[in-house]
């Protein structure tokens, strides 16, 4: 086959020092305003109209004590946004307990800083539409415990680099206004999240997107494109707690940290490489979709289908009740790839979670393994299986047999490391006339009206998508 290559590295890419003159576009009418201090920064926000480019010039700021650098009742527009931009990326840092503190503002851009703050940077729900893009990010772990908290519709955050956290908190959050709300339409891609190695057992997720009080409220968030890499701080790399969210082509490599759809429900999960690390991928809840993932060499279990402390969350349970599990109801798993985990499909027995997974669907994955069983559910009564294609091995498990086939799927190695079907597979044209609600396959390749199993279509087309290196993301990604 003929396929698009990338070059396997765990290196991170340098944060250089890049001009921005080009990067971000301006209308034709916009003012360059230069500045060199903290006092005429805070001037040019203060007189800033929509189009205008601050541009701060290179070198080291800290903010004093009990200052900020204040970003209130700015309005810039969607095609004339007010940019705050390093003269070069990388080339601006900020010190001190705070740096920008935004209030009732929107279409605003802040680009190229390297963040060294100690206290949070919060975009709050009285503002929209502001973009954090080409930064870096990189916190006193003495400070607060969480980095970055989005509040607000419509936020942007892309091409940055989250990195060296030891203690507890969160790189990113999004949530949103009250207790219950949560942020609409956020969008996160194209980032690199690295080297969280918070050593407890709970507290350091790279994203979370939600929170258990907020588990019921759709966020739309799409979390896309980026790349993890020791993000070792909690089993949940990518943790979602709300409704109606898409995690879709990011890449977790060498992580203890997976998915895990923890609250909420339509959530979908599609296209994403887990390579090398522990978890996989671990859902509660409702109507999620789960497809076109490849999951490999994991530790750990590389796909749980959870069972619930409560069969369904509601708007009137208590705060702890709402913090219990949820089981999962009627979830699409469909044309993924489990190869050589450690396990590979299971359910949960556990004493507190008494509620089993109900009415899911099962087809059309590739299940290859040497070692325990691959696949062990306690209950799965009114599951529908079909066409899933099992080899190696581990024994089948208590998958019905009317829902697979074992044979050899004859895969071959690419010069990245990924397994895809070779033109002899059985696994090609195999696949249920049912259509699971998937259009391509995780490259990028069309599936067609006749599919084939697992998360890879076979193709001697070069793939369009491909698992993700740090050239691919952070602040000096295309």
């Amino acid at each position: 086959m003929q396929r698009r290559t990338f070059l396997r590295s765990t290196a991170v890419a340098a944060l250089t020092a890049v001009p921005l003159t080009t990067t971000l576009a301006k209308s034709a009418t916009a003012a360059d305003i230069p500045v060199d201090s903290l006092a005429k920064l805070q001037s040019a926000i203060n007189g800033a109209a929509p189009g205008d480019r601050i541009v701060v010039a290179d070198g080291t700021y800290t903010v004093p004590s009990g200052s900020a650098i204040t970003i209130s009742g700015k309005h810039g527009t969607s095609d004339a946004p007010i940019t705050i931009v390093a003269k070069s990326r990388g080339g601006v840092v900020l010190r001190g307990s705070n740096s920008f503190v935004l209030s009732n503002s929107s279409n605003i851009t802040l680009s190229g800083f390297a963040f060294r703050q100690s206290t949070q940077m919060k975009i709050p729900p009285n503002c929209s539409s502001v973009r954090l893009t080409r930064n870096d990010f990189q916190f006193a772990d003495t400070g607060d415990k969480d980095w970055v908290v989005v509040q607000a519709n419509n936020s942007k955050i892309d091409r940055n680099h989250f990195h060296n956290k030891t203690t507890p908190g969160i790189f990113l959050i999004v949530d949103g206004p009250g207790s219950t709300d949560m942020a609409q339409d956020v969008h996160i891609f194209k980032n690199l999240f690295s080297d969280h190695s918070y050593a407890g057992t709970n507290g350091g997720e790279s994203v979370r997107i939600g929170f258990s009080g907020r588990a019921l409220s759709p966020a739309k968030a799409i979390v896309e494109h980026n790349l993890f890499e020791r993000a070792n701080g909690d089993p949940e790399a990518i943790s979602v707690k709300s409704s109606n969210n898409t995690v879709r082509y990011n890449t977790i490599r060498n992580s203890r940290g997976g998915i895990v759809l923890r609250h909420g429900n339509r959530n979908r999960v599609e296209g994403n490489y887990l390579i090398g690390g522990q978890e996989g991928i671990r859902l509660y809840g409702n109507d999620h979709v789960i497809v076109n993932n490849y999951l490999s060499g994991l530790t750990k279990t590389a796909l749980v289908i959870g069972s619930g402390s409560t069969r369904d969350h509601n708007p009137d349970e208590t705060e702890t009740e709402r913090r219990g599990n949820d089981a999962v109801d009627r979830a699409v798993i469909a044309h993924n790839s489990l190869l050589n985990n450690a396990k590979h499909l299971e359910g949960e027995n556990k004493s507190d979670r008494t509620h089993e997974p109900r009415d899911v669907t099962i087809a059309d994955n590739l299940l290859v393994g040497n070692s325990g069983s691959l696949v062990t559910l306690y209950d799965h009564s009114g599951f529908t299986w079909r066409t899933n294609m099992l080899w190696g091995s581990a024994a089948n498990g208590n998958i019905p047999t009317s829902g697979f086939t074992r044979a050899d799927p004859k895969l071959v190695q690419g010069p990245d490391g990924v397994l895809r079907l070779s033109s002899a597979s059985p696994a090609i044209g195999a696949a249920s006339p049912v259509n699971p609600g998937v259009t391509d396959d995780i490259d990028g390749d069309q599936r067609g009206s006749t599919r084939d199993i697992g998360a890879d279509e076979y193709a001697t087309t070069p793939a369009l998508r491909h698992p993700l290196t740090t050239a691919d993301v952070g602040p000096n990604a295309s």
